[in-house]
């Protein structure tokens, strides 16, 4: 079975640069849409809106790309530690379902930054957390199921709650979710359908999934895997270096101590294991062959990227299907341009991707730069 490919919508922002606003994209719902609709002509599957207090709201964000996409599936975040009533937030997943005619995939996150959500009014500790995930989706997920709900519990208490309301998608839309403790382990194994690593180095993706995988298993349960990576692909690998180096070249030494900063306060497990990968050294960047973590200098989440031509890139996402991965959620700056440069130059490299079709022309694997260039003039960015 083909692998799906899924792409990422910057809600918060978007640069040929990272770190200085230089060349930065202001966040505009249209800008949004363009990359929503770019990313549904190329054939991609699927687009992660993301959640945090530096993004736009993640489901007022998919409301609004429902009129103007038709296939491709939205992966949209589901903050389970400020999200409120798991009965309101029902209601909520079959409106947006239904509006979406049943392409509404909910990553589930708890939250790894204290300070962010302090300032959301949530003052609870990781493995609280994680307890009060494991409350919210008990619920949420009886509500969808078409139970009459009454619980007492240590975060909720609900009395005859019924969810009158059904989506396109029976018994509900499907939960992925990330994370690397043991807490977030047994939550997947209670909980999700499909667990999304970080793009760390083989070995250690392989242990995850097995641990995953197993703790699962004890519960009567399969789960998927499916593996989060940015990607900086080229027509030759040192093209892709230079791109690479370009992305983080005006990036000073303060501006890298301030974000690691900001990282290192996290009580997240998975962003501990991302920053340890590269321990703020820009000398120590590529932590295996073409696995590149400079992205996790500035970037929380997602820090690490595939750097290469196109043989080169879907040689090492092969190598993370060899171990079960069938989903890829992708990104790449600026995620405009990059997802025409990754569908035109690795789509023809993978089972089940056909080339790609702008505006009526068919293009194989070579980049097409003046297609790309007709393209983005059309966008207007």
């Amino acid at each position: 079975m083909a692998s799906e490919i899924f792409w990422f919508l910057p809600t918060g922002g978007d640069s040929r640069y990272l770190g200085v606003s230089e060349y930065a994209r202001p966040v505009t719902n249209k800008y949004l849409r363009q990359i929503a609709t770019t990313a549904e002509t190329l054939g991609y599957d699927g687009l992660l809106i993301p959640t945090g207090s530096g993004n736009l709201d993640p489901f007022l964000t998919a409301a609004t790309l429902a009129n103007v996409t038709s296939k491709i599936k939205l992966l949209v975040a589901l903050r389970t530690s400020a999200e409120g009533s798991p009965t309101v937030f029902a209601r909520k997943t079959t409106t947006l379902d239904e509006a979406l005619d049943g392409r509404l995939i909910l990553n589930v996150v708890p939250g790894a930054w204290p300070e962010e959500l302090e300032a959301d009014g949530v003052f609870l500790s990781h493995d609280e957390r994680y307890e009060q995930a494991d409350e919210f989706l008990t619920i949420w997920k009886k509500l969808l199921y078409g139970e009459k709900v009454t619980h007492k519990g240590k975060y909720y208490h609900i009395k005859d709650a019924i969810n009158y309301f059904w989506g396109p998608q029976k018994p509900r839309p499907p939960l992925y979710f990330g994370g690397s403790s043991n807490a977030a382990h047994d939550l997947t194994a209670k909980h999700i359908d499909a667990y999304l690593s970080w793009g760390e180095p083989i070995a250690q993706v392989a242990e995850k999934i097995k641990d995953v995988k197993a703790r699962a298993k004890k519960l009567g349960r399969q789960v998927r895997i499916g593996i989060r990576l940015q990607v900086i692909v080229r027509e030759t690998e040192k093209e892709a270096w230079e791109a690479a180096n370009r992305l983080i070249g005006k990036l000073d030494d303060e501006i890298i101590q301030k974000a690691q900063h900001i990282q290192n306060v996290s009580d997240s497990v998975g962003q501990r294991r991302i920053t340890d990968l590269h321990k703020g050294d820009r000398n120590k960047l590529e932590i295996e062959p073409n696995l590149w973590a400079g992205i996790g200098l500035i970037r929380g989440g997602a820090g690490t990227a595939l750097v290469g031509d196109p043989k080169i890139v879907a040689k090492k996402l092969k190598e993370y299907e060899a171990l079960g991965a069938d989903t890829f959620v992708l990104s790449g700056y600026p995620h405009l341009e990059e997802a025409v440069r990754f569908a035109e130059l690795v789509f023809p490299l993978l089972d089940g991707k056909k080339p790609v079709t702008i505006s009526g022309v068919v293009t194989g694997g070579a980049f097409d730069t003046n297609l790309l260039n007709q393209h983005l003039a059309k966008a207007r960015i």
